[in-house]
Formats: C-alpha cells, sequence, structure tokens
C-alpha cells in the first residue's frame, strides 16, 4: 500500500503543531487532512473516512477522548486507527484515550522522526486485517490459528490454557497496541468475575515462558502489547 493512497487527519487546536505534522507527512507522501476542534473533527472523518487519525487530547467544542468514544461507535470507523497526542508523563489522559478505543498515543514535544516511524508502524496493521479475518495470525515466528486453537513458535507446539490463548489472541489482534489493565480484564475475564490484581501478570508471565520473552512488552502502568 503506497502511501500516497492512505489519509491521515491531524486534529488539534493549535496550527502550528498541524502544521508541523502535516509537513512531515506530506513528505513522507501522506495526504493529510486537518481539523482545529472536536466536532469539525468527526465532520472531516466522516466525510473523507482516513485511515488514520492523530488526536489532540485537549480541545474546544470536544475533547480528544470523546472523539475517539463517538467515532468508536459507529462501525464505518472500526478498522481506523486513532492515535492521541498527550502531554509527557501524563498517565492518567493516556489511559482514557486508549480505554475509549485509541490504538496509540505520541507524546509531545513531537520528535519529527520518531511521529514518522509511529505512524507507519501504526499503518501496517492495516494490511494484517486478512489475516485476521482468515483466523491466522503471524508475528514474526509466532503463528496463532484462532479456529483450532494452536499455537507455534518456529514452528514447535505450543500447549496453551484457555486463558492464557485468549490473552495471546487479543494482544495479538493489534500488535503494536497497548491494552490497558481495565481492558484486558473485561475482555477476558468479564466484569462480573472477580479476580485478583496479580491475575493478569500471573499469566503474562507464563506465556513469555512458554513463547518466549521477545513478543509481550510491558507499557509502564498501563497495561501489555505485542510487538510486530
Amino acid at each position: 500500500m503506497e502511501n500516497k493512497n492512505l489519509k491521515i487527519l491531524v486534529v488539534d487546536d493549535e496550527p502550528d503543531i498541524i502544521q508541523f505534522i502535516e509537513y512531515n507527512l506530506t513528505k513522507e507522501g501522506y495526504k493529510v487532512l486537518s481539523a482545529s476542534n472536536g466536532l469539525q473533527a468527526i465532520e472531516v472523518a466522516k466525510s473523507e473516512m482516513p485511515d488514520l487519525i492523530i488526536l489532540d487530547i485537549m480541545m474546544p467544542e470536544m475533547d480528544g477522548v470523546e472523539v475517539c468514544r463517538k467515532l468508536r461507535r459507529d462501525e464505518g470507523f472500526n478498522n481506523t486507527i486513532i492515535t492521541f497526542l498527550t502531554a509527557r508523563n501524563e498517565d492518567y489522559s493516556q489511559i482514557a484515550a486508549l480505554d475509549v478505543g485509541g490504538d496509540d498515543y505520541i507524546t509531545k514535544p513531537i520528535r519529527p522522526r520518531l511521529l514518522v516511524s509511529r505512524i507507519k508502524a501504526l499503518l501496517r496493521r492495516k494490511v494484517r486485517t486478512s489475516e485476521l479475518e482468515n483466523n491466522i495470525i503471524e508475528i514474526g515466528e509466532l503463528f496463532i490459528d484462532k479456529e483450532k486453537v494452536m499455537v507455534k513458535v518456529l514452528e514447535e507446539n505450543i500447549n496453551l490454557a484457555k486463558k492464557e490463548f485468549e490473552l495471546l489472541l487479543l494482544l495479538a489482534s493489534k500488535p503494536g497496541k497497548v491494552f490497558t489493565r481495565e481492558e484486558i480484564f473485561r475482555k477476558i475475564w468479564g466484569n462480573d468475575v472477580i479476580v485478583g490484581n496479580r491475575t493478569i501478570d500471573v499469566h503474562i508471565r507464563k506465556l513469555r515462558e512458554k513463547i518466549g520473552d521477545s513478543y509481550i512488552k510491558t507499557s509502564k502502568g498501563i497495561g501489555y502489547k505485542i510487538e510486530a
């Protein structure tokens, strides 16, 4: 998929930031759209259907978290990548952003090379959609067959308990996305099941022992992700 065919919507109430991001992404061949507040962001997103949206959290009219929440309620944006701009060490905002369906966050001040690298990594997820539809996920030497409940590393079968497999499948469904602890609890154990605070940590440790340490990464204070 060539960059020139990919559309990115940048939403921020500071013109200098929009101009800065637009300059760096346009150089890479992306088509860049912009909006200066939350309401305008929803309007542009629905008319242009961008591949990726970069959302500032603090904005007039409607903040970025609420914009993301509204877009995620629309099935047309199920496969749209949404990443947030947050202040450094703003843990609460980062967790809130991921909880409403954000895929990632980029901290300010923005570094051009890191910005471009992160955007490229996020957009690579879109080409994995067909793998998920075919029930097969391959990440490096890690092979997951959802239908057969099968996991292999370097062609060697790995035996996982039911919750271990469900947790691995959740993380692997969006490589690079940080899943918050709350999101993992909700999707794997459900809101009605009471489990200890260490439950996720124990399952992650067991997964790492079985598939290797290189795949599952810890995002300190937030949750876990699988690196592609």
